[in-house]
């Protein structure tokens, strides 16, 4: 058997998240029943990490492990020709040892989430993007999130169903750019939280409108609780962007 790693683009609207389940249509799901169809055999496909319902993805990667008489190439090209739905394309395919693990090898992730910042919606980009009406203040959103930065207890910004053992986390990077009615928040770890990138942007949105001050975000940090940071923000803004090895 070979274990190769698969790049997969995917979106997320109508999907019931990366991780198979009992009912509704996954990205594992549909890569696992590509495999099959591909290799004759059941091939579990482990992905770096989970995205909820309505996630997109730049770069999530994944294992499988596959007959040897498969390529790099085959293996790209044979499950992007199996794949049952349009919805997740895989962009390319590498060998790798098998000691190699998708999820455990992995030493940063990193996200984006987007924001549409004008008075009316999108009619083109409404699943790719969060639509805020309300005029942000980047640079207040800025200084909130340079707070964030470093390792913390970020108990405020994880979901309450969280499964991490820790809340302890190091965020490595958060910047904020600005490209005319487009807002993007980046963000890389070694891992995250549940819903830690969709808690920090809602509570960096109350910072842009001017319900928060910039200090408030400390101040929620050093709260520990997840009832005193902002809302979550919804699911269909954020992007899994890159896995690095």
């Amino acid at each position: 058997m070979k274990r190769f790693f698969i790049t997969i683009e995917y979106d997320g609207t109508g999907l019931v998240g990366w991780q198979r389940q009992d009912e509704g249509n996954s990205v594992q799901g549909y890569l696992e029943q590509a495999a099959l169809a591909l290799t004759g055999q059941p091939c579990i496909i482990q992905g770096s990490g989970r995205t909820d319902a309505g996630v997109h993805a730049y770069g999530q990667v994944a294992h499988l492990d596959v007959p040897d008489k498969f390529d790099a190439k085959a293996i790209m090209l044979g499950l992007n020709a199996k794949l049952p739905s349009k919805k997740v394309k895989v962009l390319n395919a590498w060998e790798v040892s098998d000691e190699m693990h998708a999820r455990f090898s992995a030493t940063r992730r990193s996200y984006i989430y987007r924001i549409l910042n004008r008075k009316i919606g999108t009619a083109l980009h409404r699943e790719f993007m969060w639509h805020v009406h309300y005029p942000l203040d980047i640079e207040a959103m800025r200084e909130g999130a340079a707070h964030l930065i470093g390792l913390h207890d970020f108990t405020s910004f994880r979901a309450s169903a969280c499964q991490a053992k820790s809340p302890i986390r190091s965020l490595d990077k958060i910047e904020i750019i600005q490209n005319g009615e487009v807002i993007e928040i980046h963000a890389a770890a070694i891992s995250f939280l549940h819903n830690q990138i969709r808690n920090i942007t809602g509570t960096l949105v109350q910072v842009g409108r001017g319900k928060w001050q910039a200090d408030d975000v400390k101040w929620a940090l050093e709260a520990k609780d997840r009832a005193k940071a902002g809302p979550t923000a919804p699911p269909h803004g954020l992007y899994l962007n890159e896995i690095e090895f």
